[in-house]
């Protein structure tokens, strides 16, 4: 039987100390957020607080465990391009074509390679704070539909999509019949 810690990769993407000043002193805590996934598109994040750094980064690995959800992947990438937003911080993720790899910064690039996703082209905008980066991404991962779900919520079949699709015209384009029009103003 295979074990919790080799199913799921874990990164931790930040760990933040706080001081609490109290009449003895600062009492300090670290706080943790890590992220966790399987490579084949179940990626979870999860916070931990504790006194010290191994029991925050512990809890916070739990969390993620347990709190898993599944990307739509096309491909190799995501189906097509989201935003997500939590606090300040807005999060895109668009779709790339194969070979361009995971571009991203900070906790996005954490999620994606959790995830598993190949190729994806990805902007954080507005604030930078890891944690909030962090479930934007998330936002915009639970905004993913693949093509089967719109569908189903438009109430659309796959073969009347295809059947509406015009066919490319292979007529060359007719020239514009506008050239009187042209002469009489050259003429006068």
């Amino acid at each position: 039987m295979m074990n919790r810690e080799s199913e799921f990769a874990e990164t931790v993407v930040h760990i933040n100390r706080v001081a609490k000043v109290v009449k003895g002193g600062k009492n300090f805590s670290f706080s943790a957020v890590v992220v966790a996934g399987d490579g084949a598109g179940k990626v979870g994040y999860g916070t931990g607080k504790a006194r010290e750094v191994p029991p925050a980064i512990q809890k916070a690995s739990e969390q993620a465990r347990k709190e898993m959800v599944k990307i739509p992947l096309v491909g190799g990438t995501v189906p097509h391009l989201v935003w997500g937003r939590w606090g300040a911080t807005k999060v895109l993720l668009r779709p790339a074509s194969p070979g361009t790899g995971v571009i991203a910064g900070g906790g996005v690039r954490a999620v994606m390679e959790s995830a598993g996703v190949a190729n994806v082209l990805t902007k954080i905008i507005g604030s930078r704070n890891p944690f909030n980066v962090v479930r934007a991404t998330f936002d915009a991962i639970d905004r993913l539909m693949t093509l089967g779900e719109v569908q189903s919520l438009r109430g659309i079949e796959i073969a009347a999509v295809a059947d509406a699709t015009p066919a490319p015209e292979s007529a060359p384009a007719e020239e514009p019949t506008d050239t009187v029009a042209v002469e009489e103003v050259e003429n006068s």
